[in-house]
């Protein structure tokens, strides 16, 4: 049997290999603690479990959905992100359901990447971005995130014979992996960027709400001009404990989200109408509180493994938002050797800063969706590894 080239190229998804060696460690009878992926252990709330219990309940919701998803969970998009950032949009033309962002980022190059056009992705930067682009045909130039820039890009690094081959700017803040948070001037930088390079900027915004020490991060679409260029990819994820759920979306410039919508419509059938009623309750009746008290776990979370850390002498910064610390391993000992390492002899599983690009060598990434208990026993096992 022939397969298509584009297979070859795609390279094994870092997670599911996690999954694998968790699994064959377990096999062996290793009691595996993972700080490897952001998943969230703690319960999506309470209401929403019962708006999708009452919809699945109903007839109606067990045919088709719309392909662009519910009027009332587009509304409800729209009316989140006025509320909560200020931008204004309109649910029929400037909204679009997704099968979970990971889905929507991953075919939008199908909308706007023809064979040989350039992506320009971060390194490190969620593998997704590359893959997407493969699928596609068109080539990923990598722009590093380097700790003497707080894990910005240099745009103006970027060669001008990329730029003019290049059709999207991918983007992701708070990041994923580093945690690094954006202020508003360098959004607008990516604005002009885009305006000057008739690029498009994709603004994958899943972490927003998981955020520390009273930060509220921003959306893209805030600053001025970002409409005009900008799509934005967002998730009830992270934000309300729902990543089995599936159910994102991407919100932004007219003409971009129809173009996905029109990939979308053709490769796919919509949202289980049930999860996407229980999407909309999740929007309109979640109270701040449930999100504040749900960051608190995190933030304890988070000053945990930062404790232990700087007892090992491991100097990681403070992350504002987002799942994960972003620490550098050991000295001389790279980020494979180190995942390995811990998970040989401690049974602790990281996720090695390289899975995530070259730059992310000399670093690992910690989850913070682990069990506070559990956690604390990681920490134990890591300070007990000999460095």
């Amino acid at each position: 049997m022939r397969f298509a080239n584009r297979i070859a190229k795609l390279p094994p998804y870092l997670f599911a290999e996690v999954d694998r060696r968790i699994a064959a460690k377990r096999k062996e009878g290793v009691d595996v603690i993972s700080l490897g992926i952001g998943d969230p252990d703690l319960p999506t709330p309470q209401h929403v479990i019962d708006a999708l219990a009452a919809g699945a309940a109903k007839p109606y919701t067990h045919q088709y959905p719309e392909y662009e998803g519910l009027p009332a969970f587009r509304e409800a998009v729209a009316a989140w992100y006025g509320q909560r950032f200020g931008v204004k949009l309109d649910p029929e033309t400037q909204v679009v359901s997704l099968i979970g962002s990971k889905e929507g980022i991953a075919h939008f190059p199908v909308a706007v990447v023809d064979p040989g056009d350039v992506v320009l992705a971060t390194d490190p930067g969620y593998p997704v971005y590359h893959t997407g682009t493969l699928f596609s045909d068109g080539e990923t130039y990598y722009v590093p995130l380097r700790a003497e820039n707080d894990f910005l890009p240099d745009l103006g690094a970027i060669p001008k014979d990329v730029i003019k081959r290049a059709k999207l700017l991918w983007i992701c803040y708070p990041n994923n992996p580093t945690a690094a948070v954006a202020p508003r001037s360098f959004f607008e930088e990516c604005v002009a960027f885009g305006k000057e390079h008739d690029l498009i900027i994709a603004h994958d915004a899943a972490y927003t709400e998981v955020c520390f020490d009273g930060y509220k991060p921003l959306s893209f679409l805030e600053v001025d001009g970002a409409m005009d260029v900008g799509i934005e990819f967002h998730s009830l994820s992270k934000t309300y404990n729902m990543t089995g759920w599936r159910i994102g979306m991407a919100v932004g410039n007219t003409d971009i989200i129809e173009a996905l919508g029109r990939v979308k419509t053709n490769i796919d059938s919509g949202i289980f109408r049930a999860v996407q009623e229980a999407g909309v309750v999740a929007l309109n009746e979640t109270p701040q509180s449930w999100i504040d008290e749900r960051n608190a776990i995190y933030q304890e979370r988070r000053d945990l493994i930062l404790s232990a850390l700087a007892g090992m002498g491991l100097n990681a910064q403070t992350p504002k938002a987002s799942l994960y610390v972003w620490s550098p391993t050991p000295a001389g000992i790279s980020a494979i050797d180190f995942s390995v390492r811990l998970l040989d002899e401690a049974g602790l599983v990281i996720t090695p800063g390289v899975g995530f690009g070259d730059a992310g060598e000399g670093y690992f990434r910690i989850s913070l969706a682990c069990p506070t208990d559990r956690l604390q026993e990681a920490m134990e096992r890591l300070a007990a590894v000999k460095t």
